[in-house]
């Protein structure tokens, strides 16, 4: 290998087991914040982008990925606000999360999304944006795979 080759990616696949929050499958891209979304004043849900001024994920839309995250935050208007992700289109495929609340329980059953939690290893710590992530909410399973879509 010359000294400006990269290294290949690994393709090993990483495995994670947890709880069904609500069933389904769901596979995409992953996006992943180490922050708390807060829904009402929090996200744009006509265009599934996050607003929250000081978020790490400001101006990026979760529409149609894998929304990885420590869990909701404020107040009971966080599923209402979820619910027109859904209408309007703009929901994410599936959720992972570490913190269960009736937040976001209710925002995954409203969305109509697979969502798992209470995972065997920390997803903050092992998926990245980016990962191609297959959620099985069913069986509890979490598959990633390093990198865009393989």
């Amino acid at each position: 290998m010359n000294a400006t080759a990269k290294p290949a990616a690994s393709s090993a696949t990483i495995t994670l087991r947890g709880r069904k929050v609500v069933g389904g499958y769901a596979e995409g891209e992953a996006l992943v914040t180490r922050d708390t979304i807060s829904g009402w004043g929090g996200i744009n849900p006509m265009t599934g982008t996050v607003i929250e001024t000081r978020h790490e994920l400001r101006g990026q839309t979760f529409k149609d990925k894998i929304l990885v995250l420590p869990g909701a935050k404020g107040s009971s208007g966080w599923s209402a606000a979820f619910h027109v992700t859904r209408i309007t289109g703009t929901a994410p495929k599936a959720m992972v999360f570490n913190e269960m609340t009736t937040k976001i329980a209710l925002g995954a059953v409203v969305m109509r999304i697979p969502a798992v939690t209470d995972l065997d290893r920390d997803p903050l710590e092992v998926i990245e944006t980016g990962d191609w992530v297959k959620v099985d909410a069913d069986r509890g399973i979490v598959e990633i795979h390093r990198g865009p879509r393989r």
